[in-house]
């Protein structure tokens, strides 16, 4: 099974320029914790709820764009990638959702949860997540 038979198609993504309030509120419409940040289709960056409090509350200001806060180094995941691949770079990276990149364009997002539905990849998912958490809070 390959990470396009599970991933998320209709994936809501923001821009470096967009400001802190902004994606927030687009996150909080949505109920979604993680946003890809995406200029001309490529994905530049990841963006939590977590690193707008962190990063963006405490060292900036609401209007303050979205690059001051976001991830640069994104892991991302091809959609022909099978999921034991995916749920290893989850792994292996401490992340619980991958951009899903074909020729350098954002094409989807595959999550832990997606990879957990499948039951062939329970195991791999639930590895993942116990290599994830055990370092949450180190």
């Amino acid at each position: 099974m390959q990470v396009r038979d599970v991933m998320s198609t209709s994936v809501q993504s923001c821009s470096n320029q967009d400001n802190l309030s902004t994606v927030a509120s687009k996150m909080q419409a949505l109920n979604i914790g993680s946003m890809p940040v995406v200029e001309n289709n490529q994905v530049v960056g990841m963006v939590t709820d977590r690193d707008m409090v962190v990063r963006g509350l405490t060292n900036g200001a609401p209007n303050d764009s979205i690059q001051s806060v976001m991830s640069n180094n994104v892991i991302s995941v091809s959609s022909s990638a099978s999921l034991e691949e995916a749920a290893q770079l989850m792994s292996q990276h401490q992340v619980r959702r991958l951009p899903v990149v074909d020729n350098g364009n954002l094409v989807g997002m595959v999550s832990l949860g997606d990879l957990a539905t499948r039951e062939q990849a329970d195991q791999k998912a639930g590895q993942a997540l116990t290599q994830i958490s055990k370092n949450d809070f180190s």
